[in-house]
């Protein structure tokens, strides 16, 4: 039986995504960084200017982003979004969108990436505070992680200790992420690999079930790491 996952095609999830236009202490707008463990990420401008800019073991880059860029990269990448003209973008994201919804850790000064609570505190958005609230959270997360940001750049030797804080946070949720992974991602790449085996076997039955779907945002404008967000939910988590 091929299996009846539904989501975006190879398992990852879509936004749309504002950048921050808020001004930093360094004087550019722009998002939180931060770095993703699991999970790689995409991104498709649609509008404005601006550049991504990345710390990884390789040393330091700036990518302009343009109308038309397609940039991407890998789990461990610290990344930070800098807008210089409104900012526009589509992001694609692994995982049914694993990205935003959990493989996240935010470049915050040591002290508190070695405490869950104080990580928690420094970064939470509670869902149900008013929008002015929420903004400001936002906006204090992310010039508390320029701080150690800015720590990282300066002294790139302390992105192994960075790696390892970062796995301890998100350790307890991994079973979770592995859940996601299995009803998304790993089931679609198993779904082509049996209507693969179906079509060498002359069976084309699986095209009598071709389905079309179409999605709204779920969601318009939420505060997210780099902007505000209209999302998605458009694969089939949680199960069932």
């Amino acid at each position: 039986m091929v299996s009846a996952y539904g989501g975006l095609p190879g398992g990852v999830a879509v936004s749309h995504l504002c950048v921050y236009d808020w001004p930093a202490a360094d004087g550019l707008r722009g998002g939180t960084p931060h770095m993703h463990l699991a999970c790689s990420e995409g991104y498709v401008v649609t509008g404005g200017r601006g550049a991504v800019q990345t710390l990884t073991t390789s040393g330091y880059e700036i990518t302009p982003l343009t109308p038309g860029t397609v940039a991407w990269f890998t789990p461990g990448t610290v990344h930070r979004l800098v807008d210089e003209d409104g900012l526009r973008i589509t992001v694609l994201m692994q995982n049914s969108g694993l990205p935003e919804a959990g493989d996240a850790v935010l470049t915050l000064p040591p002290e508190h990436l070695t405490d869950p609570e104080a990580y928690a505190a420094a970064t939470t958005i509670p869902a149900d505070a008013p929008e002015e609230e929420q903004a400001r959270i936002a906006r204090a997360r992310r010039d508390l992680a320029l701080e150690g940001y800015r720590a990282l750049r300066e002294s790139p030797e302390g992105l192994p200790a960075f790696h390892r804080a970062a796995a301890a946070l998100v350790r307890p949720r991994l079973d979770a992420w592995r859940e996601r992974w299995r009803h998304g991602a790993r089931a679609a790449a198993e779904a082509t690999g049996e209507q693969l085996d179906r079509l060498a076997e002359g069976d084309v039955s699986h095209l009598a079930e071709a389905a079309v779907r179409a999605e709204r945002p779920s969601r318009r404008g939420k505060f997210g790491m780099c902007g505000r967000l209209d999302v998605y939910r458009a694969a089939p988590w949680p199960p069932g």
